[in-house]
């Protein structure tokens, strides 16, 4: 029997990264921020295993096809992100790209399937590109995820405060994502000069959603404002103050992330933060293209004030 040819699956396992990393290394996919030590390691793998890319793989790496693959990960839906979609999408197409939206993360097979299958222009993880985009080095202050945070928090602090909490998320799905924005949260903190912020995790049933803000108020008695991980989790918390009947924002402001459409519903109306996604995916889209390849950081957010500060 012929020994089995190695798959970019068995590259992707021995190097320790996802198969869709694999592919932007080894076919040199323009527009992706991979360390360089991560790019060794993948060839490295794919050399002891006698990898050899296929035809298609060859034809993904002239860039033959005309479909960009977003990866969107564990990213929850929102404003931002279908912002993102919409502004991709039409840039790609002004230019004859199509776009393909795949769900869930890298490291599914079925995503591997797609970069072999449609050889697509380019493949994006929109969830590995905030965190390339979030590194502690302080361009990432000024553009993306890290700079969103920061307007979240300066917000509060130019109101007044100076103990802040931020609210996470409990779904263990949004793992990654959460520890994210409190690392990011915590160092904008820092920066702005109001010290360390607790966290409080915020389920989605109401009666433990109010357990765990009364857990809050008892631990720590002297916070008077939360900023969320996005606007649901802000609707979460300030539901579990009415609950408590903690008055808003007399005793605990609350500001949210992304400007859901549910938040100005809200009663007092939710203060959140506007980030134009429409921008950032165009942006993106022209990068990928090679049209613009001038990086130019964009408007970082804006506070979309309301009552709940």
């Amino acid at each position: 029997m012929a020994e089995r040819r190695a798959t970019m699956k068995d590259v992707a396992r021995a190097s320790g990264v996802s198969p869709a990393t694999v592919s932007f290394v080894l076919n040199d996919t323009p527009g992706q921020t991979i360390p360089a030590e991560t790019r060794e390691r993948v060839r490295a793998a794919a050399t002891a295993l006698g990898y050899q890319p296929h035809g298609v793989a060859r034809a993904l790496r002239e860039g033959r096809s005309r479909v960009v693959l977003l990866g969107i990960g564990g990213l929850r839906g929102g404003r931002s992100l279908q912002g993102f979609v919409r502004g991709m999408s039409a840039e790609l197409r002004t230019q004859g790209y199509g776009l393909l939206v795949y769900p869930g993360p890298s490291t599914d097979p079925g995503h591997a399937d797609l970069v072999r299958d449609l050889r697509p222009h380019a493949v994006i993880d929109l969830a590995e590109i905030y965190a390339a985009r979030t590194a502690a080095d302080d361009g990432g202050w000024t553009d993306g995820l890290a700079a969103h945070t920061m307007t979240q928090l300066a917000h509060l602090v130019d109101r007044g405060h100076r103990s802040i909490a931020f609210a996470i998320p409990a779904e263990p799905d949004l793992d990654g994502l959460a520890a994210l924005r409190a690392k990011l949260a915590g160092e904008a903190g820092r920066r702005l000069g109001v010290g360390a912020l607790p966290l409080v995790s915020i389920p989605e049933p109401p009666q433990a959603a109010r357990e765990a803000v009364g857990l809050l108020r008892d631990d720590s008695p002297d916070v008077t404002a939360v900023a969320a991980f996005d606007d649901e989790i802000a609707l979460r918390l300030l539901g579990g103050l009415s609950d408590l009947g903690v008055p808003v924002p007399d005793e605990m402001a609350v500001i949210g992330f992304d400007d859901s459409s549910f938040g100005v519903s809200w009663r007092p109306p939710l203060t959140t933060v506007r980030i134009d996604g429409e921008m950032f995916g165009r942006r993106a889209a022209r990068t990928i293209l090679g049209t613009d390849s001038a990086h130019r950081p964009g408007s970082a957010a804006r506070v979309i004030v309301r009552e709940t500060t």
